[in-house]
């Protein structure tokens, strides 16, 4: 079976200047229905060029333009005849390369700011004279470019917004795509919409008629096998693939033995039952437990899980012909954390992803990974227009490597035992709370250590169970849940009565950054 490939989505690309929000920029723009991809700072002007790039955008960053070997673009891109919007730094880079000053202020200007619209020009069309706008910075544009209009300005920004719009230029000193900038997304809108002329196509239909051609293209007639888990992501990724190729696709259902309470039932009983996608179904328990044995690194533990994944994947497609393809739910997140695309300043990998880098070099698969450009509530927009029930599509992210890297130190089946039965508490109590679409993720974790305590008059030594849960967009950030006290005490009551071996509970308060949502 094959299809000529798609043209691609009209695309803003992202320079990514090393802000903690360049991701949410590019969600804000798919927010608009416009796709949108993170590119590092350094990208060329030749290679966006042949991107046929729709837009631009600079974003912010920790440095100051005029400090030696502060983070630069190159200066062709101003000359591709594309739209470019900048914010913050992005509003700074652009005024000094275009001819304007940049200065260091006496004071900065942090958090909620008023903003006087000036000349609403194209960006700030439709906002009011006065409005409030996020900011963060100690250095402004005092002086714009030739051909600038100041269209807004506050107390200590003289040039709050800027606009050249017969070149294409325009810049704010604050940021449109936090919620804290109440007409933010108007001033994203202006953009994508009036100066780059965009229309928003990039809905869940459209992404899944693409996905369906380019996977039609790169598979051609050969036969694929999906790394199904469970999750949303893999769920998604495998009815993509078989609404493009058919019974040319096999799911492979590996049991590793360190998924979530009733999982391993429910994956079977939806795509056997629900879908008729052809299911094998592998127990290796054992196995795995017996590459773990003796593991506390958790890059070695998603190595390991990763490398016996591909050799399990091998050994069963033996039997299904010339299989070549690969199929696997690897998210953009999982690709800009794993070091797969970054900026010069933050070229460093957070921690190794299953789905990215914990695969062996020598596996003989080509990879299938249709989500590998989409966040996590765009999977679950698909997921919905796919048809998947929605106990899968809201089931909340879980790890590749799954309960071993909620285990701190040696996996066994003891110790995933008690992290299983505590993490079906904490998700049961927040399910009977109405919370579980407010939480973006919540799970216990196990660390292998043990504490004295008391119970039935006794004294005990038994682990400790850290309960944690967050709010977030797309798992780039996240904060930690203010939860009910009452919530929690049932969690912590529940489970030292019912969870043998733990005799402690305790809840994470800590943000990312500076953690990372999982503990390994």
């Amino acid at each position: 079976m094959t299809a000529s490939r798609k043209e691609s989505p009209p695309t803003v690309f992202v320079l990514d200047f090393g802000a903690q929000y360049a991701q949410l920029i590019a969600r804000r723009v798919r927010e608009c229905h416009v796709y949108s991809e993170i590119v590092p700072y350094s990208v060329d002007a030749d290679t966006l060029a042949r991107r046929d790039p729709a837009g631009i955008i600079l974003s912010g960053g920790p440095a100051s333009v005029y400090e030696p070997g502060a983070p630069d673009c190159d200066e062709r891109i101003f000359k591709l005849g594309v739209p470019v919007l900048g914010i913050c730094y992005g509003q700074q880079l652009m005024a000094q390369t275009l001819g304007g000053e940049v200065g260091h202020t006496e004071v900065g200007e942090y958090g909620k700011t008023d903003v006087s619209v000036v000349e609403p020009g194209v960006l700030l069309e439709g906002l009011p004279e006065k409005t409030t706008a996020w900011m963060s910075h100690r250095d402004a544009v005092t002086k714009p470019p030739p051909g600038f209009v100041v269209t807004a300005s506050s107390s200590n920004s003289p040039v709050a917004a800027m606009e050249d719009p017969d070149d294409g230029f325009f810049a704010v000193q604050f940021h449109p795509e936090v919620v804290h900038t109440p007409r933010g997304m108007d001033v994203m809108r202006n953009f994508l919409y009036h100066a780059c002329e965009t229309q928003p196509t990039w809905t869940p239909l459209g992404i899944v008629d693409s996905s369906i051609e380019q996977i039609q293209a790169q598979v051609g007639s050969a036969q694929v096998v999906c790394a199904l888990s469970g999750g949303v992501d893999s769920a998604v990724a495998a009815l993509l693939v078989h609404k493009a190729v058919g019974d040319q696709l096999t799911c492979i259902f590996v049991d590793h033995g360190l998924l979530r309470e009733g999982e391993a039932e429910q994956v079977v009983d939806t795509f056997k039952q629900h879908f008729h996608v052809e299911l094998i179904h592998v127990d290796a328990r054992e196995r795995f437990f017996r590459e773990l044995a003796g593991v506390t690194d958790p890059e070695q533990k998603r190595k390991i899980i990763g490398g016996e994944f591909i050799r399990i994947f091998e050994e069963v497609a033996k039997g299904l012909g010339d299989v070549r393809y690969l199929v696997q739910g690897t998210l953009y997140p999982d690709v800009i954390e794993s070091g797969g695309e970054r900026s010069q300043r933050a070229a460093s990998t957070i921690k190794t992803h299953h789905n990215v880098g914990g695969l062996p070099e020598d596996m003989a698969f080509e990879l299938v990974e249709p989500l590998r450009n989409l966040f996590k509530d765009e999977v679950r927009r698909v997921g919905e227009e796919l048809g998947l029930p929605p106990e899968i599509v809201w089931r909340q992210p879980f790890p590749g490597p799954g309960l071993a890297v909620r285990i701190i130190g040696e996996v066994t089946e003891e110790r995933v035992g008690i992290v299983r039965r505590a993490d079906a508490i904490v998700r049961d109590e927040l399910r009977r709370a109405g919370l579980e679409r407010e939480i973006w993720q919540a799970f216990a974790v196990l660390p292998a250590l043990r504490s004295v305590g008391v119970q039935g008059d006794e004294r005990t030594y038994a682990y400790p169970i850290v309960v944690r849960a967050v709010t977030s967009e797309d798992a780039m950030t996240a904060d930690w849940a203010r939860l009910d006290h009452a919530v929690l005490e049932r969690i912590s009551n529940r489970i030292t009565a019912e969870v043998a071996g733990v005799n402690r509970v305790v809840y994470d308060v800590t943000s990312k950054p500076p953690g990372t949502i999982e503990w390994e």
